[in-house]
């Protein structure tokens, strides 16, 4: 059993899908792994450090050459793949619905491509929900972003020169990333609100000493989909959220956007409007706005600065802190591998329930129930 680690080309990408740890341990289970040239550089693990664990380091044509198992953060291109052996694994971050044509192309290559990101939401997956561990890093960088970018202090300071108010920090969307934003935004000292369209995250919200800001006696509050995600709202609701909202945003400092629907564009949730209503020098971190965002205006990969108040949109921002983001992605990859590990046949055998949630491609074709119902 070989286990390749490729090196990430996407542009912007400093993750590498397996560390010094996860290595010794795919070896203790039996394999051989082998790691592309420079794959860990860019997150502070050098090629020696793999070496030292026991794996083997070689250009992409030798990493390639019989692995079973090709580990990823991002999916590589598929010309990328050529020499790949018929049957072999690719175990990443795939962006299905995004890259729906690469997903073709895996299948035509014979490879049977297990995007990570379709992880059902159940117990004893969680160990290996890449998007929780990446999205909890994220959270945390944004408010860190948020603060680089805002021109006054977090917390309130008592001085003999006179008191500095304590930062508004309003969070839009708890979820994980939500969640590590109230968090870290409180442990500097801001006054946090949060808000989101699921019932359920209300207690969340206080349980980090925040204040939590939601519509009342509107139908449409229990907006949780399958798997914790949220869903769409009723009209009547977005409407009672919006003018809720729109009062509330006026007095804040930061905002941070953080609201995702797996397969569909970002929900809009701030608009040009509630922008003006704004203080200058106020900020936004807008975290989907790779989804197409949140904030109207945001631009993917930019700063940009719209009515006095600047719109953070960075891209991939668990790559902004790509040494632990790349250590929990490992341990991800690794916890999810060794669940299903068969030591007779040496190999990971999946059950159905998982492997059927996360299988792309098989035998030649597309075989994955929620990309064809797309």
């Amino acid at each position: 059993m070989k286990i390749g680690v490729l090196k990430e080309t996407a542009e912007g990408e400093r993750r590498v899908a397996a560390s010094a740890e996860t290595v010794k341990k795919f070896i203790g289970l039996g394999a051989t792994v082998s790691v592309e040239t420079g794959a860990g550089a860019t997150a502070a693990v050098s090629d020696q450090a793999f070496a030292d664990a026991g794996a083997t380091i070689g250009d992409r044509a030798a990493v390639l050459a019989d692995a079973d198992i090709l580990l990823g953060v991002a999916g590589p291109t598929p010309a990328s793949l050529n020499g790949v052996k018929s049957g072999a694994w690719l175990v990443a971050g795939l962006n299905p619905f995004a890259e729906r044509a690469r997903v073709d192309d895996y299948a035509a290559l014979g490879i049977e491509a297990l995007a990570m990101e379709f992880m059902p939401r159940i117990t004893r997956a969680q160990s290996m929900d890449i998007l929780s561990s990446q999205s909890n890093l994220s959270g945390y960088k944004s408010v860190l972003d948020a603060a680089s970018e805002y021109g006054k202090a977090f917390p309130m300071m008592m001085t003999a020169a006179g008191t500095v108010s304590a930062a508004r920090v309003f969070v839009m969307g708890v979820g994980v990333a939500g969640l590590q934003a109230i968090a870290t935004a409180r442990r500097l000292g801001a006054q946090v609100s949060a808000t989101d369209v699921r019932s359920a995250t209300k207690e969340q919200i206080e349980s980090l000493g925040a204040k939590a800001v939601f519509v009342e006696n509107v139908a449409g509050i229990e907006g949780e989909g399958s798997g914790g995600y949220a869903t769409e709202m009723s009209d009547e609701y977005k409407a009672a959220q919006a003018e809720l909202v729109s009062s509330h945003i006026a007095k804040q400092d930061i905002v941070i956007t953080t609201a995702l629907i797996p397969g569909r564009p970002a929900p809009r949730l701030i608009s040009d409007a509630q922008i003006a209503s704004m203080k200058p020098g106020s900020v936004i971190v807008d975290l989907a706005v790779e989804a197409g965002g949140n904030v109207e205006g945001a631009v993917a990969g930019q700063v940009v600065e719209v009515h006095g108040v600047k719109i953070v949109g960075h891209r991939n921002v668990p790559s902004r802190l790509a040494t632990d983001a790349s250590a929990l992605f490992s341990r991800n990859l690794f916890n999810f591998l060794s669940a299903f590990w068969d030591k007779e046949a040496n190999k990971p055998v999946l059950d159905e329930e998982i492997g059927n949630a996360i299988r792309l491609t098989q035998g030649g074709k597309v075989v994955s129930e929620r990309l064809l119902a797309g």
